[in-house]
């Protein structure tokens, strides 16, 4: 009886000492793998918005001439209060709103398509043309900005000569957007339907051949069955594109110095840029970042929320409803 009751006790106080293992067994090999991430992470982006928004709250105050020095003063909320007073700014985001507006859907309607079409099994040369779809996202930003440019400017551009020729005076810089929306299009149309046609590849053939059973023709297909299978797909590049066209500034920033239609504060971004490094003004520069920061959160969050709205609400299949 009474060696009986050590052992009990060891093996009761044992019991606590085993489960903290198994955690650390559970949950270390994850900390361990998740800790690069997390440390990038924190350096590239949780600093730089900490720091953007501490500088948004200072300005700097240069006394007479600014021969005397400059002094920086707490200023609260009063860089966020000149930069929405700041009709540069407010007509910055207009033109983002404008941008988005024509963009994202024109995109994302021209990748769709481009990718059922590719699905599709009367298509030749698959491989070819994905290539050649993919090439322009391959160039540079930059460098497809300064081709287009060429493109575009009368005088040197063989596309303007043509027009011109044809008697249609064309002037593709009189009206930036047009421009911009053109060049991104370009550029991202080719890498957005390369995600969409991995996602048609990964539909289960045998739910396709249901559909072609059923009578189901080719577009209905692509409507009723492909379209939905990869709506996951359509909102992770939905949502990435309305984060990638809220950072805008490559395009129009080189289209700055070509035509006078393109002003320093055209985007938000490129109000920030000038504020900093035109006007060093790094208060209002990281005031405006910070609530473009805020705008891309709260675009991103509606984004989400809709697309999760919509995979709830729609209806299930007849087994899933059964069970």
């Amino acid at each position: 009886m009474t060696s009986t009751a050590p052992t009990a006790t060891r093996a009761v106080s044992a019991a606590p000492s085993r489960t903290a293992a198994v955690r650390r067994r559970r949950y270390g090999a994850p900390a361990v793998l998740l800790a690069p991430f997390f440390v990038l992470f924190t350096g590239a982006t949780l600093v730089p918005v900490g720091y953007a928004a501490y500088l948004s709250l200072y300005a700097e105050h240069r006394s007479g001439l600014g021969f005397g020095g400059s002094e920086t003063v707490f200023t609260g909320l009063g860089n966020y209060t000149r930069a929405l007073g700041d009709a540069a700014f407010r007509g910055g985001f207009l033109n983002l709103a404008q941008y988005c507006l024509l963009y994202i859907p024109l995109m994302m309607i021209l990748a769709l398509v481009l990718a059922l079409l590719l699905d599709s099994a009367l298509v030749k040369a698959r491989r070819f043309f994905q290539l050649a779809l993919f090439l322009p996202h391959a160039v540079p930003g930059t460098i497809a900005t300064l081709v287009w440019i060429y493109l575009y400017t009368p005088g040197i551009s063989p596309v303007i000569g043509a027009l011109n020729s044809l008697g249609a005076e064309a002037d593709l810089l009189g009206h930036p957007l047009p421009a911009v929306v053109n060049m991104a299009v370009w550029e991202w149309t080719g890498y957005n339907m390369v995600i969409f046609f991995a996602a048609l590849q990964a539909i289960p053939r045998e739910v396709l051949e249901a559909a072609v059973v059923d009578g189901a023709g080719p577009l209905r297909t692509a409507l009723s069955v492909k379209i939905p299978l990869i709506r996951s797909s359509l909102a992770v590049v939905g949502l990435f594109t309305v984060i990638g066209s809220l950072q805008l500034f490559t395009e129009p920033m080189i289209l700055h110095g070509t035509t006078p239609s393109v002003v320093s504060t055209w985007s938000p971004n490129m109000y920030a840029y000038t504020a900093a490094f035109e006007r060093h003004d790094y208060g209002l520069a990281a005031a405006s970042s910070v609530l473009l920061a805020l705008a891309a959160a709260a675009l991103s969050f509606v984004v989400t929320r809709a697309t999760r709205a919509r995979g709830e609400d729609r209806p299930q299949p007849a087994t899933e409803a059964a069970a």
